[in-house]
């Protein structure tokens, strides 16, 4: 860890890191492609390809709210892309269905829940507080065997497009999901 990761872990700053490779994995991988190239030049091709190696997930988004639909389901893909999440990586459920805390990973797969508007965040949490209240906290669900998933309550994305200025906030509620997860 270097020395300036340190300070930021200090200050309660997470660093973002690329989740294709660590630079220590890509060093080891280019010398290995490179000694393997040196071996046999064309049955190594395909076999040391980096657009066939699996990506490492570093946790599971649990998105909750009313379903996006129209120019809020593309801001939604758009947010996804950003976010960098394969289909396997995110989930989208409704605030109302019970949570069954046996379809929790079972191997120890971190899991951040984001909810989208005041009334999914209240549900989830059990928290009476306004949207303004819960946003920039880290709140728990409330329900049985899920206790310790945290979450974060943002905006509806509905309000996101009809409120554009929103975003820069919506975008810190992004930031903090993403730094509790790497935290977890």
């Amino acid at each position: 860890m270097s020395t300036n990761s340190t300070f930021l872990k200090e200050m309660g700053i997470s660093e973002w890191t690329s989740r294709d490779a660590a630079p220590e994995q890509a060093q080891v991988m280019v010398a290995a492609a490179v000694t393997a190239q040196q071996a046999d030049p064309i049955a190594t091709a395909a076999a040391v390809n980096p657009e066939t190696r699996e990506r490492i997930s570093s946790g599971i988004w649990w998105f909750f709210g009313n379903k996006p639909q129209g120019d809020a389901e593309a801001l939604f893909q758009n947010i996804i892309r950003v976010l960098g999440l394969t289909p396997q990586e995110w989930t989208w459920k409704n605030p109302a269905d019970k949570l069954n805390p046996e379809l929790l990973p079972q191997d120890g797969t971190p899991i951040v829940a984001l909810a989208f508007g005041g009334p999914a965040a209240q549900k989830l949490s059990g928290e009476r507080d306004a949207l303004p209240e819960l946003r920039e906290t880290v709140l728990a669900i409330n329900a049985d065997g899920a206790e310790d998933l945290p979450l974060i309550a943002t905006f509806e994305l509905n309000q996101l497009i009809a409120r554009p200025k929103d975003k820069a906030l919506f975008w810190q509620d992004l930031l903090l999901a993403k730094s509790v997860l790497q935290n977890i």
